[in-house]
């Protein structure tokens, strides 16, 4: 496996270098600062790919907030998405709270769209989401972001959070396979 994740790595296209997602990553806590000011919000990391994302904007977020994780995985390490399978929902309660859910990636939505109503029919009075990426597919989605730091060409992406087969989260940069790569 690590031949072929060191091959995967060599062989990928840096898309987005650290300086630029930092740049990405203070714009989106200043939306979120200026709009949820006086909120209170519940930031729910969704895991494991909103944990590099939410490490770097938490220590920009001026404003009063309480953070708890979500994990919903629909892909199990593998390069495409099944079934949701809820693998941890958040100890704090969300009902009355003005949610903010912070994940790496929008892809299809399915993910975010299956915590968005986790979070309504546990009562959250408003919901918000921010993702690192938003990945340009040429057609609708279930859902949309609130907040987004980069939109993204539509190739497979790892690194800053995103996974090449649970690995590759801690690529420093958002890197594309290349083609011959995807499955």
């Amino acid at each position: 496996m690590l031949k072929e994740i060191n091959a995967i790595l060599a062989d990928a296209d840096l898309l987005v270098n650290e300086q630029q997602i930092a740049v990405a990553i203070t714009q989106i806590a200043e939306k979120i600062n200026s709009l949820l000011a006086d909120r209170n919000p519940l930031v729910l990391c969704v895991m494991n790919g909103g944990l590099v994302f939410t490490g770097q904007l938490l220590p920009q977020l001026t404003i009063a907030l309480t953070l708890d994780s979500i994990n919903a995985s629909r892909y199990h390490n593998q390069t495409s998405g099944g079934a949701i399978e809820w693998v941890n929902t958040p100890r704090t309660s969300i009902k009355g709270r003005t949610v903010l859910i912070v994940d790496d990636i929008l892809d299809e939505g399915i993910t975010l769209a299956a915590i968005y109503e986790h979070c309504l029919a546990h009562g959250a009075a408003s919901i918000y989401s921010a993702v690192l990426v938003n990945k340009l597919l040429g057609h609708s989605k279930v859902i949309f972001a609130d907040f987004i730091g980069l939109n993204l060409e539509n190739r497979y992406l790892f690194g800053y959070g995103m996974d090449y087969k649970g690995y590759l989260r801690n690529a420093p940069g958002i890197y594309a396979c290349k083609e011959h790569h995807e499955e």
